[in-house]
C-alpha cells in the first residue's frame, strides 16, 4: 500500500508541475504587446469557463447525485457552485479596484498584476481537490491513476500559459512568471500529499464534490468580474472573443489524452 500511495504521489506531482510547461510561450515573446496581452486574458477566462463546466461542474454533479439522489443531488452542488461565486465576490470586495476616470479615461481593470494573481490562486485552488481526487484514484487502482495524470498533465498547459503570461506582462519578469504557474501548479502534489497524510479517513466523493463545485464558482466569477472585462480594455474586442472561445475549445481536446 505504502509502495502504491508514493507512486499516487509521484504521479500527481509530475501532472501539477506539467503546468511549468505553458510558461515556455513566455520564451517566444518580448515586447509588451497589447494583442498578445488581449489574447492570453480572454484565452485564460474560456480555459476557467471550460474547466468549471466540462471538468468541474459534471464531476460535483455526479458526486452529488450518488450521495443523495438526482433531485437533491442537483440542487446541492448548484448550491455550492452559488457559494463558490459568493465566496469570490465576498473576496473580490477586499481588494482594490482602479475606478473609470472620465477627466482622464482610464479604464477599470488594469493591473495585469492583480488579474494574474487571481488566476494563479484560482488555479491553485483547482489543483488542491483535483490533486486530491487524482491520490485517491492512483492508491486504489494505479492505471487509473496512471491515466487520470496523463490527462491532468495535458489541461494543465494551458492553465500554465493563463497564469504565465499576465505576471509576465505586468512585470517583465520570466522568473516571476515561472514562480507564479510553479505555485499553482504545485498545489496539485500538495493536495495529494495532505490526503495522503491527514485527509484520508475523511475523504469521499461528497467531500470531493463539494470542493469541486465550490471551485468552479470561484472560476466563473473571476473568469467574468476580472478576465473578461480586462481583456476588452485595450480595444481588441473581436480577438478577445475569438481568443475565448479557443480557450473553451481547447480543454475538451485535452481530455483526449
Amino acid at each position: 500500500m505504502l509502495d502504491q500511495a508514493a507512486m499516487a504521489l509521484l504521479l500527481t506531482l509530475l501532472a501539477g508541475l506539467s503546468t511549468l510547461l505553458g510558461t515556455f510561450i513566455i520564451l517566444f515573446v518580448k515586447d509588451k504587446n497589447e494583442k498578445i496581452i488581449t489574447f492570453s486574458l480572454a484565452f485564460a477566462a474560456g480555459v476557467m469557463i471550460s474547466i468549471s463546466f466540462t471538468d468541474l461542474w459534471p464531476q460535483a454533479q455526479e458526486a452529488m447525485i450518488q450521495h443523495l439522489g438526482r433531485g437533491w443531488g442537483i440542487i446541492t452542488s448548484l448550491a455550492f457552485l452559488v457559494l463558490g461565486i459568493l465566496l469570490a465576490a465576498a473576496l473580490d470586495r477586499l481588494v482594490p479596484h482602479q475606478e473609470f476616470d472620465p477627466e482622464t479615461q482610464e479604464k477599470p481593470h488594469q493591473d495585469l498584476f492583480r488579474v494574474g494573481f487571481v488566476s494563479m490562486l484560482a488555479m491553485a485552488l483547482h489543483n488542491f481537490p483535483e490533486g486530491i481526487a487524482t491520490f485517491m484514484a492512483g492508491v486504489h487502482d494505479l492505471s487509473m491513476g496512471i491515466s487520470l495524470s496523463i490527462a491532468i498533465a495535458f489541461h494543465n498547459i494551458p492553465e500554465g500559459i493563463s497564469v504565465a503570461m499576465p505576471i509576465y506582462y505586468s512585470t517583465g519578469s520570466k522568473k516571476k512568471a515561472f514562480l507564479a504557474t510553479f505555485w499553482s501548479g504545485i498545489a496539485e502534489p500538495l493536495g495529494a500529499l495532505v490526503a495522503f497524510l491527514l485527509l484520508r479517513p475523511f475523504i469521499n466523493d461528497l467531500v470531493l464534490g463539494a470542493s469541486f463545485a465550490l471551485v468552479a464558482g470561484i472560476m466563473l466569477y473571476i473568469s467574468l468580474e476580472e478576465l473578461l472585462p480586462s481583456s476588452r480594455q485595450y480595444g481588441q474586442n473581436r480577438l478577445a472573443l475569438i481568443a475565448t472561445f479557443v480557450g473553451i475549445c481547447i480543454m475538451p481536446l485535452s481530455h483526449l489524452f
